[in-house]
């Protein structure tokens, strides 16, 4: 652990103005991002006595070994550059909140040119409107079905809008009215596109005007003794109703506002939202967070701010922002609310009546979700723990191995050889981090092999090998500047995280002691010795260890085996699954790989325009020059390639563009895939 008087700046060197610091570790990888009226008075608070600092303060300024700053002119600036940063790096001991659920929301792809409307979840895309979150898909559902008795807008997916098109026919909804049928040409694009509009001004809560629209245009017929058009739009008056009163009244002023509350403990918080608009609850949504800094409940409401606003713009931020304690520089967030919303926004703590009534109903619900936030997750951290001491006691490590690498290969009959690196820390996968390598059969300027015998021992050799020599490179680049090296300073680093930058405590393989003996051998040759190496073999599921003639057999009943067997398999199907798009895409082509000077978008050209190489074998000279970037002399060659080819490889379905199966599957073991495929 570092010394934060070793890296404390020089007095009088830290600004007395606004700006923005950022902590790095000894690996210069962003570790905290905050940001200061005063840079000078912040900045010292790190700096005193370690015994004197919040105990997660203290272990954030030991893991640093850094510290620089941006001086900016306002707080607002300071307050946008910490939000950018704090999404780019991924500050390890910053605040980030993670949705305590998977929450639906109602979308229209206004990006599109026949807009449609359904069920969305995950980041939100450009140039689509978003209604909700919602607690549950099946709300949502029910009230598009009664709304589209009124909004006839398309719900079909692309396919089925396409597959429409092309025979004729309008879907099952064209034919029940619950879809305008743009798809056959029923109404123009113009005329669905204000279909769509006109459903988001309902959805958007201005539902008063045009209700009272429907209703003036029912009276008109029923003057007019049309009383068939009459009793529709009565009807559609009453379904209009119907899906309005599933959106409690709330607040009888019709109010745009969002309340956020929060519940926390002395580890732990949990963040609860509801957005109402036009007085109606339109959507709930909730977080919870570590809290990894010394953070009070004015820093939590801060911190969520800026993520649930920092992405947002226009009236998806609400006019009124309702909060259970104002931050301390409430003028800045506010004025950079108003700048998202483009008026003025309103932030405050409720005091009485009704706002106040529901923020307490709010505050119950972040309550309840703090109290199964816990209850869920006390088992998984404690059998993390376990898991990982298990390991560390089993190997004889120094300490919890808190990241682990895996590595496998894969290959079919010795071709397409793969390999996959998976990485977990704390006992969960870090997909982010996760590598694949084509084998090349070389390892720096050596030639390790040729043509046949590749195996997988050679191949692990040379995956460690490529994997550590970056690590290595990435090292020399921006942790390992010596002022003896006669340069200015250490390379200039932006503290993005690098592919390879960061070294585990424990590698593990995917095989027996002749793996594991590649993977020690590939680290002693460049020099790496604080790294631990096991592999884990598949048949009896024992751990082998460097040098040692007999495994280390861990209980069955094991936490630690388990997550063993968890990285081990995780990184089998990340090896598969590379393995396979690369066996897809060469097989799909077959023959074809033989024409000279025939390269890989040719080839797939040509395949996807007769839909199999069959077809393309009975095509004509004339057939294939119809295909883009074909000419004449190349589709003769292929011609005549195909003409002398055996007929092979597997089918292609041109629905679907997936390889079919053969019939009759090579015998078991010519694969040399370990394990089950799930």
């Amino acid at each position: 652990m570092a010394d934060p008087s070793s890296y404390r700046p020089q007095p009088g060197q830290i600004p007395d103005s606004p700006g923005v610091y950022r902590f790095r570790d000894e690996h210069r990888r962003v570790i905290y991002v905050g940001k200061a009226k005063s840079l000078r008075q912040r900045l010292a608070n790190y700096f005193q006595d370690v015994a004197g600092l919040h105990p997660r303060t203290a272990t954030m300024v030991t893991t640093a070994a850094s510290v620089e700053w941006t001086v900016v002119s306002t707080e607002v600036e300071a307050l946008q550059l910490e939000y950018s940063w704090i999404k780019e790096y991924d500050p390890r001991f910053n605040v980030k909140y993670r949705d305590d659920k998977s929450y639906p929301s109602l979308a229209v792809t206004l990006n599109e040119e026949y807009p449609r409307v359904q069920v969305m979840r995950g980041p939100k895309k450009k140039g689509v409107r978003y209604f909700g979150p919602y607690a549950h898909a099946w709300a949502i559902r029910e009230t598009v079905d009664l709304m589209l008795r009124v909004f006839p807008v398309r719900t079909c997916s692309a396919g089925v809008f396409k597959r429409s098109a092309q025979i004729g026919r309008p879907c099952l909804l064209g034919y029940i009215g619950k879809c305008s049928a743009p798809c056959v040409g029923r109404v123009t694009p113009e005329e669905h596109r204000e279909l769509a509009e006109d459903f988001c001004d309902f959805m958007a809560g201005r539902t008063g005007a045009y209700l009272s629209r429907l209703e003036k245009e029912m009276h008109i017929a029923a003057e007019d003794m049309e009383y068939e058009k009459a009793a529709r739009l009565r009807d559609d008056i009453g379904a209009l109703r119907r899906a309005m009163e599933k959106n409690a009244v709330v607040l009888a002023d019709a109010t745009d506002a969002d309340l956020i509350a929060v519940a926390e403990d002395e580890l732990e918080a949990a963040v609860q939202i509801f957005h109402v608009r036009g007085g109606r609850v339109r959507g709930q949504r909730g977080w919870v967070t570590d809290k990894v800094e010394a953070v009070d409940t004015a820093g939590l409401v801060e911190h969520a701010l800026q993520q649930l606003y920092g992405e947002e713009k226009g009236e998806s931020v609400p006019k009124e922002v309702l909060v259970p304690a104002l931050p301390d520089d409430t003028p800045a967030l506010a004025q950079w609310l108003a700048e998202r919303r483009g008026s003025q926004v309103s932030l405050r703590i409720p005091q009485r009546g009704d706002k106040k009534a529901l923020m307490e109903t709010v505050h119950r619900n972040a309550q309840q979700s703090l109290a199964l936030h816990k209850t869920k997750r006390a088992g998984d951290l404690t059998t993390r723990s376990r898991a990982l001491e298990e390991i560390a006691e089993a190997l004889e490590l120094d300490g919890a191995p808190l990241r682990i690498e895996c590595f496998d290969i894969s290959h079919l009959q010795g071709d397409d050889v793969v390999a996959s690196m998976v990485v977990f820390e704390d006992g969960l996968a870090r997909k982010s981090e996760y590598r694949r390598f084509q084998i090349k059969g070389r390892v720096g300027d050596t030639q390790v092999w040729h043509g046949e015998g590749q195996d997988d021992v050679r191949s692990m050799h040379e995956v460690v090998s490529r994997r550590f020599r970056r690590y290595l490179l990435e090292k020399s680049r921006t942790g390992e500047w010596d002022p003896q090296d006669g340069e200015d300073g250490p390379p200039e680093d932006d503290g993005k995280p690098k592919r390879f930058a960061y070294p585990p405590q424990l590698v593990v393989v995917d095989g027996g002691r002749p793996q594991v003996a590649a993977a020690r051998r590939a680290l002693d040759e460049l020099g790496i010795d604080d790294v631990a190496v096991c592999g884990l073999a598949k048949r009896l599921e024992e751990v082998w260890l460097p040098g040692e003639d007999d495994p280390v057999v861990l209980p069955r009943t094991s936490e630690g085996l388990y997550l063993l067997q968890r990285v081990r398999d995780e990184a089998h199907r990340f090896a598969i699954q590379y393995q396979r798009s690369k066996r897809g895409k060469r097989l799909k082509a077959g023959p074809l790989d033989e024409v000279p000077g025939l390269g890989e978008s040719r080839k797939l050209a040509l395949v996807k325009h007769f839909g199999s190489v069959k077809k393309l074998r009975q095509a004509t000279i004339d057939q294939i020059c119809e295909v883009p970037g074909i000419g004449r002399k190349t589709a003769e060659t292929v011609a005549a390639a195909l003409a002398g080819a055996v007929p092979a490889g597997p089918a292609v379905n041109t629905a679907t563009g997936e390889i079919i199966e053969d019939e009759n599957p090579a015998p078991a073991g010519a694969s040399s895939e370990r394990g089950t495929e799930q």
